[in-house]
Formats: structure tokens, sequence, C-alpha cells
């Protein structure tokens, strides 16, 4: 066992936070992880720090987060294979079975996987926690054969998050943008009602604004119009 000082710096702790404590709920027992934007390497140490996974890889682009991660895996004594890599640019399909993307926006969550085609295939579940444009990920993942098996509401101080548990191998689906605001298991997920007033608050204060100002295309307000509807007849299914 390592003494609790390592270089004359104290060991760091790998407590997570709330949104990422949610993603480690949702890796299976025995998974072999990828985590892409591994940063200090927190959430796939804490796994294996507690027996979760049977192995675990760390990747990222930076490499000033990637010798911090390298240095709490030395310290706490576990091993932790590190790639200096965008996305899974360096992780092969046969090295992992679970796959783990938090903390960016959806655009970049769909780059890295259409950069990854192995992901498509349905052996690999996919944990992704987007920060913005949520619903452009969800219509990237249904058009690109992708199903969505589970949707997590978490919360972190003031903001609420969703992960959506995907996996490949399924039908295309081509769905227009505001049906994409929501997916059927999104609306199983506990705390999905309280999720949905606060995006309806948020799509409305939006569609007032561009009726006030009145410089929005008509296709474009159409659409907001449409996507209020959509989350207004969800909440009438749930309550």
């Amino acid at each position: 066992m390592l003494p609790a000082l390592f270089l004359g710096v104290a060991m760091e702790r790998m407590i997570l936070t709330p949104r990422l404590a949610c993603m480690a709920a949702l890796v299976p027992q025995g998974a072999r992880l990828a985590d892409v934007g591994t940063d200090h390497g927190k959430l796939p140490l804490s796994l294996l720090l507690e027996g979760r996974v049977a192995s675990a890889i760390g990747s990222d682009i930076g490499e000033g987060p990637l010798a911090h991660a390298a240095r709490n895996a030395q310290e706490h004594g576990v091993s932790l294979s590190l790639r200096l890599a965008p996305g899974l640019d360096a992780v092969r399909t046969e090295e992992c079975d679970t796959v783990s993307i938090a903390g960016m926006g959806g655009q970049t969550i769909a780059e890295i996987l259409q950069a990854a085609p192995w992901t498509a295939g349905g052996s690999h579940l996919l944990l992704l926690q987007p920060m913005t444009m949520v619903y452009e990920l969800r219509r990237w993942l249904w058009s690109h054969g992708y199903a969505i098996e589970r949707e997590t509401v978490c919360r972190e101080g003031r903001r609420q998050y969703v992960i959506l548990s995907a996996r490949g191998g399924a039908p295309i689906k081509e769905v227009p943008l505001p049906q994409c605001s929501y997916s059927s298991a999104l609306l199983r997920a506990q705390g999905a009602a309280d999720y949905l007033r606060h995006l309806l608050a948020r799509e409305r204060r939006a569609l007032a604004g561009m009726e006030r100002a009145r410089t929005a295309d008509d296709d474009r307000l159409l659409e907001q119009r449409a996507l209020v509807e959509h989350i207004e007849q969800a909440l009438e299914e749930l309550v």
C-alpha cells in the first residue's frame, strides 16, 4: 500500500460529483470500461477501487490531465490504461464492452461515435452524458441505428442532466427534432416529470422571445411551437 503522501502531495480522493456518480452507477458489474475525456481518471479509478470493473481505459486529448490520472492510479495502486488521443481513436473494439462519454456537447459525442463505427455494432453499452444539444444527440443516435435503452435523470447543484444508455444494432429511425426532446426511455425514468417541467419552462421562454422579437423565420417558429406542444403532451401523459 502506498503512503497517503506521494511526492510530497496529498493523495487525491476519488470522490465523484453527483453527475459522475450517476454515470458510475450505470456501469455493469465486471465491465471492461473505456472512459472518453477521462480528465484525472476519477470515474474509472473509483470503479476499479470498488472492484466494479474488470479493466478500465482512460482516454483524453490533454497530456496534463492524463499525467494527473497516471499519478492518481499509481497513488491508489490500481492499473488504469491511459491513451493520449481524441475520442476512441486509440481504443480497439475488443478492449472494452462499455463506453462512457460525459461532460461534452451532444455534437462532440456524435462525432466521437461516428469516428468509431464499431460502436454501432450492438456489442457495446454506451453511457452518454451530453451537456448541450441533447435533442440533436437523440436524433443522431436514432438516425444511425442506435437504440436508447434507458435514460437517467441526475441533478448536480441547480442543473439537471440526462444520461443516455444506448446500444447500436437498432433499426434506423428519422425523427423530427421536436420529437427528439425526449424518448420513451426518458418517460420511464425516475424524476422525468420534474425534468420535463424544467425543459418546458425553458422552451416556452425561448418561444416567447422569438415571438416578441419577430426575427425568427416561419419554419423555425413552427418548429419551436411543435417542440413546446410535444413536451406538453409528454407531461400530460405522466401526470
